[in-house]
């Protein structure tokens, strides 16, 4: 399994990023996948997930700014943020989940990639 992001960077508050993550090793089209975000110090926490069909769910704080979606052809997720603020500022990694067809739980992710929000 390989999951590899990219598209993070310094933004100022408010502004938009559109991350992306490639997979493979896996039947990607199979699975839900998930968003998730880390800051030393604190919990791993999720921002989205999307079903492999591509119905996506967000975290409350992220509702409403950020877009999940998935291209089964290509093997990508992409989040899109808008509207940034600098509680966003993270690590984020995608994550596929534990077993085929199934959004209950998450087994593995990526190196991920870093968002800072910051004037």
């Amino acid at each position: 399994v390989q999951l590899v992001e990219s598209g993070g960077g310094l933004v100022n508050p408010g502004s938009s990023l559109t991350l992306s993550c490639v997979a493979s090793g896996f039947p990607f089209s199979r699975y839900y996948m998930w968003w998730v975000r880390m800051v030393p110090g604190k919990q791993i926490e999720w921002v989205s997930r999307i079903a492999p069909a591509g119905y996506a769910v967000y975290a409350d704080l992220v509702k409403g700014r950020f877009t999940m979606s998935r291209d089964n052809a290509e093997n990508t997720v992409l989040l899109k943020m808008d509207n940034l603020k600098p509680e966003d500022t993270a690590v984020y990694a995608c994550a596929k989940g534990r077993v085929p067809n199934s959004g209950s739980a998450y087994d593995y992710w990526g190196q991920g990639t870093q968002v800072t929000v910051s004037s």
